[in-house]
């Protein structure tokens, strides 16, 4: 909607209702004054003209006085306007119009407040409407182009600041046009002022349902999972209508971008619309139809269907292996001589590699079938370059490998550093089963993981790029790391894990023998623990991380739970702020993911259950011992705050629902 200034005149037109005058309050006086003047004289019984003489009243000030805020005699020219050699003109003012007052006979002597002053010269005959110029034609402005939207009130007090240009205009006064109404008259003098301008007039699109979950999808999705073309170069594709299977992944990018906006019903439809047309018979099996696929796969693991999610998971890898994604020619041969399009199958393939791993990884049930098929597709480059469009020739996978030993000082995109991660989630995997703690395979699969950290270049450390911005593809590297320790290293910890048993929304519960002391596999446990609760922490906007995160928030709260079991921990204050940290980011993430909050309700329920516990033996004096007063006084307030910041969050749900 436009914004008006308050500053401007308004319509001669609308200054008069009725025939009753309109006053300005930039006059020094008042028109009324003189007929008050002469109406006192006729009660006096003398005659009017006996009387001295009014002082000449100014019912309007010019445009250059009105402007400087000073006072005008109402001369035309006023004698400011004469003395600075400025031209000088008058329009109607509205000020202090309280509308037509009832049973007032009008005095023929006194001139209106909508007419403008009379011009001294010669005024053609033919042109009864000019004032103080040459006859000059300027057709009507038209309201039928007007934004139907924007409504006046009938008397607004709001007033339009005049246009530079308005200068060089004449003004008219047509008294024989066609009335209008006030809402269509202020409409028309404010797009008149706009077209005076040289400013079109611009109603603001109507956006739909559809097109803002395309915008969330790109917003909230995009980033997390990006293989999908950038938005620029997806829309001109799609303008283009070359490619008929772009209406396939549009469907899903509505219903992914569904899930960030109040969608409603809609968004049962829209998952309904992609499914249907991944699976019609009509539909090309090509590069566009598995990420259609792979959309909806996310979206389903997400949200609590991952049967759903693991058929059309088979679905999706079979039908890429069929088209030949996993070759390196298909990007050459698919991508139409676009280097963008032709990155963009590259990381198709490598991003339903790493999905499939995280799927595995997390709920274990499916063993991460892509790990053994041979790919030698190009390795993905940065995301800045994938979303402006400049993009490098393709590194590959032996040339990340043999790095160290072929001498080349090289730094790889993000995304390579994930696609690394992943690989090594799916070594482990392959790692035959453990038996003892001192198994030579646990060795080999942890030196592949600190090999990871410890080669990676500075500028890939921190999940922050060069901007200071959340560098997405790092960080999902980085927790895929953290949950491969934990994965690793937690069934030969000496944790128990039999309190955090109920937590089981991602994966079942993996029963783990308490010990008498920690050992190195319980140390790697905790800190992998801790490092994934530091994540939370990073400043952005945490739905905007690929649902996967939820998971290893989770795998990382099943370890701080078992820790807190314990019976006695010296930094059991800061073991319950991770705690907290991962309940809150999995009670935001439920705001978008289904599997968020069946996991936030699990992990949620067993701390106030092992908060029970502890506070049940701290009714037996023996579980004091060892402590001094202000220990004690410390835990109950810590324990009272936890469960207090629990029961908080139960309500807050609970009235949103």
């Amino acid at each position: 909607m436009e914004t008006f200034s308050p500053e401007a005149p308004q319509s001669s037109a609308a200054s008069t209702n009725g025939g009753s005058p309109a006053v300005s309050s930039d006059s020094p006086g008042t028109a009324t004054s003189s007929s008050s003047n002469a109406l006192s004289a006729t009660l006096d019984g003398r005659p009017s003209q006996m009387q001295p003489a009014a002082p000449p009243s100014v019912p309007a000030a010019c445009l250059a006085c009105r402007g400087k805020h000073l006072k005008c005699d109402g001369s035309n020219p006023c004698s400011r306007c004469t003395s600075s050699n400025t031209e000088c003109l008058y329009v109607p003012s509205r000020r202090g119009y309280k509308g037509p007052r009832r049973n007032t006979a009008q005095n023929p002597n006194k001139r209106h407040a909508s007419s403008s002053p009379p011009y001294s010269g010669n005024v053609p005959e033919s042109c009864p409407m000019m004032l103080g110029r040459s006859p000059v034609s300027i057709p009507p402005p038209s309201v039928a182009s007007f934004n139907p939207s924007i409504v006046l009130p009938e008397h607004s007090p709001v007033s339009y600041a005049p246009s530079p240009a308005l200068g060089n205009v004449p003004l008219f006064r047509n008294s024989f046009a066609t009335p209008m109404a006030p809402n269509q008259l202020a409409l028309a003098t404010v797009n008149s002022s706009v077209a005076v301008a040289g400013v079109p007039h611009v109603q603001p699109p109507v956006t739909t349902l559809a097109e803002r979950c395309f915008d969330a999808f790109y917003h909230f999705f995009h980033a997390g999972h990006p293989f999908v073309l950038p938005k620029e170069f997806f829309l001109r594709l799609l303008k283009e209508g070359s490619t008929p299977n772009l209406n396939v992944v549009m469907a899903a990018m509505r219903y992914i971008g569904s899930l960030f906006v109040e969608a409603g019903p809609a968004r049962a439809t829209y998952l309904d619309e992609a499914i249907r047309l991944c699976y019609l018979p009509t539909t090309a099996k090509d590069g566009f139809l598995i990420q259609a696929l792979l959309l909806i796969i996310v979206g389903l693991d997400g949200n609590c269907q991952q049967e759903k999610a693991r058929e059309l998971l088979a679905d999706c890898e079979r039908l890429a292996i069929e088209i030949d994604l996993n070759k390196r020619e298909f990007a050459t041969m698919h991508g139409h001589g676009n280097p963008v399009l032709e990155e963009s199958w590259r990381r198709t393939w490598w991003d339903l590699y790493v999905c499939d791993g995280m799927i595995a990884g997390v709920h274990r049930v499916t063993n991460f079938l892509l790990f053994d098929i041979q790919a030698d597709v190009g390795l993905p480059c940065e995301e800045q370059q994938y979303l402006t469009g400049r993009i490098p020739p393709p590194s590959y996978m032996e040339d990340f490998d043999d790095q160290l030993f072929s001498g080349e000082d090289r730094e790889f995109s993000s995304f390579t550093y994930r696609i690394a991660a992943a690989r090594n989630l799916g070594r482990m995997m392959r790692m035959p089963q453990v038996m003892y703690p001192g198994d030579d395979s646990v060795s080999r699969v942890e030196a592949l993981l600190t090999n990871w950290r410890i080669h990676l270049p500075d500028s890939k450390r921190d999940d922050l790029n060069k901007n200071c911005q959340l560098d997405e593809m790092m960080f999902q590297a980085h927790f895929i790391t953290h949950a491969c320790t934990i994965m690793l290293h937690q069934p030969l910890s000496q944790l128990d894990s039999s309190p955090a048993q109920a937590v089981n929304s991602c994966a079942p519960h993996r029963p783990v023998i308490a010990g008498d002391n920690f050992n190195a596999h319980t140390r790697h446990t905790i800190t992998a623990a801790c490092e994934i609760s530091k994540m939370v922490t990073q400043a952005v906007p945490i739905i905007q991380h690929t649902h996967f995160f939820t998971c290893v928030i989770t795998l990382s709260s099943i370890v701080h739970l078992s820790k807190w079991a314990l019976y006695f921990i010296e930094d059991e204050e800061d073991l319950r702020q991770q705690i907290r940290l991962n309940i809150g980011a999995l009670n935001k993430l439920s705001k978008v993911w289904r599997a968020a909050n069946t996991a936030w309700g699990q992990v949620k329920g067993v701390a106030q259950e092992i908060y029970r516990e502890k506070k049940a033996q701290q009714i037996s004096p023996a579980f004091w011992v060892g402590f001094t007063q202000e220990q004690m006084i410390s835990s109950i307030n810590a324990d009272e705050g936890i469960m207090s910041e629990f029961n908080s969050m139960l309500t807050q749900v609970t009235q949103g629902q």
